[in-house]
């Protein structure tokens, strides 16, 4: 089941976490529950509300328009200066802004789990694009709090904790849901979520304010967010080769994007029940992505981070090629389960040389910035051109569609060949 978190903290916890200083278990398993706390709806509102409306015998249009609803997690940046610059009444700027908006996410799973997609949609779908927005929100405000708490040597023992509680939730809200529906229906399994969801703030709560000294900023709000975000985009925008970079970032996950959308119709199809589908996107297929993260470090190490886009980018595109070869072995579970762990091996072993040329891209005056402008446009083709998915399914059958998308990849490849004979990266020059 493909995932939208970054890989990026598990490669830095290795290199980092065993020079770093206590940070207290406190504060270690506070990190790990906010981690939970973002991990949880990530899934709500893709692969598994997805095979909700695939068990409800949704239309395959309908099924890939859920791909929209997450364009929050890509246009974030836009509201974030908000949090900075606006101050809750109560428990302080970070702790405030993160107990509104973790409640507002409990209720918006909630909402989720009472709704009826067979019977609107519509309602359906605002529900899981309100959850998307929520989470976002969250996600900011996590980063932030855990960026102040933390001493920039004890970051790599935070992000340990905030991936593996991220990474827990992913597989309750994922496989766990999917599996519990069977039992309970789909209802009471996700407002169960909704439970769940408590650990946010309940952690918020516990947690410390962090201490952050004041500064006296003589102009106004949108004069500083300018700056903030005009400066940086300017800079990268100034440099040669600037839209061929940006086009080849949006197009590096085309073909993920396209197949990830319809694989929870396409399992349906093939006749696997949600207990197998849940079974292969569980334990084997994240061992399987942080496996592949590992062997991508590598690889960029031995080859440098160009040669190893390329190398990544061909072996994700063989590994797309497993879901129309699932269509010869319909219904077998020790095939599915092949599938989804080669696949994940291929997205954690692509990301990691992508997100290490994306950290290569940004300018050290304008570092934060930077990648998450940039960051935020890697998901784009699957905010955006994923949400035709359904249709580009219906008007050419799965298996064409699903072979489609393996050489969706192919456009990105040329371009990077193009990159890095014009504009290579540092550890190419």
């Amino acid at each position: 089941m493909p995932t939208a978190i970054s890989i990026r903290p598990i490669i830095s916890t290795i290199s980092k976490t065993s020079e770093a200083p206590r940070i207290g278990v406190k504060n270690l398993a506070l990190m790990t529950a906010l981690g939970f706390s973002s991990g949880l709806p990530l899934a709500l509102s893709g692969f598994s509300l997805r095979m909700w409306l695939s068990s409800a015998h949704l239309g395959l249009g309908a099924i890939g328009l859920t791909a929209n609803i997450g364009l929050a997690y890509s246009l974030k940046f836009l509201w974030a200066p908000v949090f900075d610059e606006v101050r809750p009444l109560f428990w302080g700027r970070r702790r405030g802004w993160l107990i509104l908006v973790q409640m507002a996410l409990v209720a918006a799973i909630v909402g989720l789990g009472l709704s009826e997609p067979a019977v609107s949609l519509g309602a359906t779908l605002g529900a899981g694009a309100v959850l998307a927005f929520v989470s976002a929100s969250q996600d900011i405000l996590i980063d932030a709090w855990r960026i102040e708490t933390f001493e920039p040597r004890q970051m790599g023992t935070a992000l340990a904790g905030y991936v593996w509680g991220y990474r827990g939730a992913l597989l309750i809200s994922g496989s766990g849901v999917i599996a519990l529906s069977v039992k309970t229906g789909w209802h009471e399994a996700i407002l169960l979520m909704a439970g769940l969801a408590l650990v946010g703030p309940v952690a918020t709560v516990l947690a410390a304010e962090p201490v952050v000294e004041a500064t006296t900023v003589a102009r106004g709000f949108s004069a500083r967010f300018a700056e903030a975000v005009r400066e940086p985009l300017k800079e990268f925008l100034s440099r040669r080769g600037a839209f061929v970079i940006i086009a080849f970032i949006v197009l590096f996950r085309l073909g993920e994007a396209l197949a990830g959308v319809m694989l929870a119709p396409y399992y349906t199809f093939l006749g696997f029940n949600r207990v197998a589908i849940a079974v292969a996107n569980g334990p084997y297929s994240l061992a399987a992505t942080l496996c592949g993260a590992a062997a991508g470090g590598w690889l960029v190490a031995r080859l440098g981070v160009g040669r190893a886009l390329l190398v990544t980018a061909l072996f994700q595109t063989a590994a797309l090629l497993m879901y129309p070869a699932l269509a010869w072995f319909p219904g077998q579970a020790w095939m599915l389960v092949a599938t989804s762990v080669l696949e994940s091996f291929a997205e954690g072993f692509a990301d990691a040389a992508f997100l290490t040329y994306l950290s290569g891209l940004c300018n050290k005056a304008f570092t934060a910035t930077q990648y998450a402008l940039l960051s935020s446009l890697a998901p784009l083709a699957l905010r955006t051109i994923g949400g035709l998915s359904g249709f580009f399914a219906a008007a050419m059958g799965f298996v064409p569609f699903f072979v489609m998308s393996a050489f969706a990849a192919l456009p990105a490849m040329g371009l990077m060949i193009f990159i890095l004979r014009f504009y290579p990266p540092k550890e190419a020059a």
